[in-house]
């Protein structure tokens, strides 16, 4: 067959390539003091790069997961059936620890290892890490209970990846999921309805329905419901001690947006075998630091997208060709490049940031836990808000390339919105901000030193700080402004870090515009005088190399 034309300036894909090597990533480790984990993080990047793992996650992503609620008898069986693939993501996180290693170990940077650590290799796979954050998360919230958390606190923090069904405490490592909201409450979860009622051995009854709980073939689930004492936590496994199944129907899996190679579903208790964690009736209180945990890993998740789509989008402007030269040397498109860039160099900054103050917390650090407290609800707020916009205009580098599902953008744009919804959407994280002000008004105190820290070092930062001090003056109008003030409070801390310890490029381009003003309305409207070339220069993916 005679050929109607020759395939040129296509660019190559983005594989073979170490995705460990960020300088954003890389600092932040040594600023902590934990460079000893660089060569395991690069080890991990080349994995996370390689053909072979981007190709588990293209598996993943393209056959979801599927509900078999009965067998060929008619027997009610309730299980979930995965890609092959998806397993061998889960193996490959669970080996690295991802799922709860920073619980079982000594190091002071434990936490700040495991985030960068998974930052790198979720960019293989989203979904899979849903599973194996809520695991991470359960077990502080655990704790609450010592007897249970010395019976299954081991086999949630062990290296060991086993999907079989099973009773838990006859496994080698456990997957724990969170069962929590449903239809009338969502986030509300005070208007939960599921009761609970105490049994003479111990055990406790569950009954009611589940709108939204992730990975229900988790060994574990922490459940919400009422008892007579009000809304209380409880641990629920799927396969009781004896060997039968617990009284748990999965009805449905979610028809999703993204995150497709993670089960959501709808779960229905009748007369499910649980036990109580934490006091009765103090529920909230029980999950607390759970939440904040999914919180940070949302934050970190959403940073991580952008990065990945940064890269992607630098990779193709680099190799792809127009107008007589390469897009990546068009003056507007490096604009937008490194306007992508200083987003997800910023969002990383803050991310790991609030991760070293976890381990400083974890150690006793009372400043540390008040500064994580009140940057969490901030950060999560408004990183995870930036996301979607991130991914729109990444992908639109790509032009109608990356419309096509065969880039990987458009997995990148239907993940980006469920990190703003998961752990609260928007005006949710927004008043947690006002809510921790309100409750413990030393947050605000050592926020504001924080910031202060960097003074005098850019004057754009220095204004950014005195508006953001004067919005608290007015308490009648907070929540109205909420957005407003929360969204200001994280632009500020990410300038104050990037002044302290970022990239100067990246730390004059973030304070001119996102504090300064002097930018667009859109991506890619930095002013001229900005070094685009550092910029992007720090965010090429180095393939081959």
């Amino acid at each position: 067959m005679t050929p109607t034309h020759t395939v040129t300036n296509q660019v190559p894909p983005l594989v073979e390539y170490d995705v460990a090597d960020q300088p954003v990533l890389l600092e932040a480790l040594h600023r902590e003091g934990a460079g000893d984990a660089e060569a395991e993080l690069h080890r991990v990047g080349r994995l996370a790069g390689s053909a072979r793992a981007q190709r588990w996650g293209e598996l993943a992503e393209a056959h979801p997961p599927v509900l078999h609620t009965h067998d060929r008898y008619g027997n009610r069986v309730d299980e979930v059936i995965y890609d092959p693939a998806y397993h061998e993501l889960m193996r490959t996180a669970v080996d690295l620890g991802l799922h709860g290693a920073p619980w079982a170990e000594e190091s002071p940077h434990a936490h700040l290892v495991r985030a960068a650590t998974s930052s790198v290799w979720s960019v293989v796979d989203a979904g899979h890490g849903c599973p194996i954050s809520m695991t991470y998360a359960v077990v502080p919230a655990l704790r609450a209970n010592p007897d249970l958390a010395a019976q299954y606190e081991p086999l949630l923090t062990t290296r060991v990846y086993d999907p079989s069904f099973r009773p838990p405490l006859e496994k080698g490592g456990l997957i724990a999921g969170m069962s929590m909201t449903e239809k009338q409450g969502g986030s509300d979860v005070r208007a939960n309805t599921t009761t609970a009622v105490p049994r003479p051995d111990g055990t406790w009854s569950l009954t009611g329905h589940k709108w939204f709980t992730s990975a229900p073939m988790s060994d574990i689930l922490l459940v919400l419901a009422q008892s007579e004492s009000g809304l209380s936590c409880f641990l629920l496994p799927r396969i009781l001690p004896d060997g039968t199944r617990n009284a748990m129907a999965i009805q449905r899996l979610k028809d999703k947006l993204g995150n497709h190679s993670n089960a959501s579903s709808e779960v229905e208790y009748d007369g499910a075998t649980a036990w109580l964690v934490g006091e009765e009736g103090r529920g909230v209180r029980t999950i607390i630091e759970m939440v904040n945990m999914t919180r940070l890993d949302c934050t970190l998740g959403s940073a991580t997208g952008m990065r990945d789509a940064t890269a992607r989008a630098i990779h193709h402007a680099t190799h792809r060709a127009a107008f007589g030269k390469q897009l990546v040397d068009q003056p507007a498109m490096r604009n937008v490049l490194a306007d992508l860039a200083v987003e997800a160099e910023a969002s990383t900054t803050v991310a790991l940031w609030l991760v070293a103050l976890t381990d400083r917390a974890a150690a006793g650090d009372e400043r540390a836990a008040l500064l994580r407290r009140i940057g969490l609800a901030v950060s999560k707020y408004y990183v995870c808000k930036r996301g979607p916009a991130h991914a729109a205009e990444a992908l639109e580098c790509l032009g109608g390339n990356g419309y096509a599902e065969e880039s990987g953008m458009p997995k990148l744009y239907r993940e980006a919105p469920l990190l703003s919804i998961w752990e609260g959407s928007g005006n949710v994280a927004a008043l947690d901000t006002l809510r921790a002000v309100a409750r413990q008004p030393e947050t605000l105190t050592v926020l504001f030193d924080e910031l202060d820290s960097a003074a005098g070092a850019d004057d754009a930062l220095d204004a950014a700080v005195r508006r953001v001090k004067s919005a608290f003056t007015d308490v009648a109008s907070l929540e109205h402004r909420a957005r407003r003030v929360v969204g200001d409070l994280a632009l500020t801390l990410q300038g104050s870090l990037l002044v302290r310890h970022g990239h100067p490029a990246v730390a004059d381009a973030f304070t001119a515009t996102r504090l300064g003003g002097d930018w667009g309305t859109v991506f890619g409207t930095l002013p001229t005088g900005v070094d685009t070339a550092a910029i992007i220069e720090r965010n090429t993916p180095k393939v081959g190399a």
